[in-house]
């Protein structure tokens, strides 16, 4: 990655807007403890991060807001303080000097039900659905995918949503676990209970948005808890239907930059029609003193990440 740390702008330039960036605090009020493969993750910690994060942004006075890329509180938070842990989570969020646009993840789900988690994100929904896009300026528009639109999470048992990726992993995932990637190979490890699918009402939303936005010559910046791309993921952390959802974003030239969380290691790439694919840092695992978040600002041919601490900072450069 290139590294740019304390670039302000770009050959003098001043961009056209900044906004702030963290990724999977996964909050709980439990001691610390590790993942699945043993990786240190400090769920009271990741509080303080946030905390200095919104300091940081309101410091800088230039942001024009704040995208989190979800998982703001872990599965292991007790379920009967899953409800307060969310609230103090999205009061922190407010604390910032303007708005924050948040996305559903995983560990969000399993700790409250779509109906009761989306109007606490203040993400705007119809029947459950948790995908939006907004334009900050004339020239750009931010679209948020619900990567556990197709998900055995989240929804009610019964829900059609839930019965197709029950089925869908049981055609794609031997195991009886179905977090468990055993004998799965290569790309195939993404079939695991703990990520999703974008569904096809959302497939079709999402090609009439970028017709839109090729149509107003706007540029695009693609937002999913869950990375889109293989390059800088893990194969166990990618969307479902990664690939699907790429063809429609490959049918069209405004979409610019991929930016994702959920592999907590972060990562970048960018794939063979030029579109970034950047994987933020998780804030969870910053050991007591250490951060992950970030700031990007936008230019007419980059976008430029400053990040803090353990989150790389790169200069995403594309074709204007």
């Amino acid at each position: 990655m290139g590294c740019t740390n304390g670039l302000v702008n770009v050959q003098g330039k001043q961009p056209h807007f900044s906004f702030g960036v963290i990724s999977d605090v996964q909050y709980a009020d439990i001691p610390s403890g590790q993942s699945f493969l043993g990786v240190p993750r400090y769920y009271r910690h990741s509080l303080l991060v946030l905390q200095r994060a919104v300091q940081k942004w309101n410091n800088l006075q230039k942001l024009k807001f704040v995208v989190n890329f979800g998982d703001i509180v872990d599965g292991f938070c007790p379920k009967d303080q899953s409800l307060n842990a969310v609230e103090k989570i999205v009061d922190e969020f407010k604390n910032f000097n303007g708005p924050t646009y948040h996305m559903i993840g995983n560990h969000c789900l399993y700790n409250l039900p779509r109906k009761k988690l989306l109007p606490l994100l203040n993400i705007p929904s119809f029947e459950g659905r948790a995908y939006y896009d907004f334009c900050p300026t004339p020239t750009h528009r931010f679209v948020v995918l619900d990567g556990y639109d197709i998900s055995a999470i989240g929804w009610p048992s019964d829900h059609p949503n839930t019965l197709e990726a029950l089925k869908f992993l049981k055609k794609k995932n031997p195991n009886l676990e179905k977090n468990s990637p055993v004998g799965l190979v290569g790309l195939e490890r993404r079939f695991l209970m703990f990520n999703g699918a974008v569904g096809k009402e959302q497939m079709k939303w999402l090609d009439s948005v970028l017709e839109d936005a090729t149509r107003l010559k706007q540029k695009v910046v693609v937002c999913c808890h869950l990375p889109l791309d293989p390059g800088p993921s893990s194969p166990e952390a990618l969307l479902w239907n990664y690939d699907e959802v790429m063809e429609v974003i490959h049918n069209y030239n405004c979409v610019k930059v991929c930016i994702s969380g959920h592999d907590h290691k972060g990562g970048h790439s960018i794939d063979s029609h030029g579109i970034h694919h950047h994987v933020l840092e998780a804030a969870l695992e910053c050991p007591p003193g250490s951060d992950a978040f970030g700031y990007m600002d936008v230019y007419d041919d980059r976008l430029t990440l400053s990040g803090t601490d353990r989150m790389e900072s790169i200069d995403m450069i594309f074709k204007p």
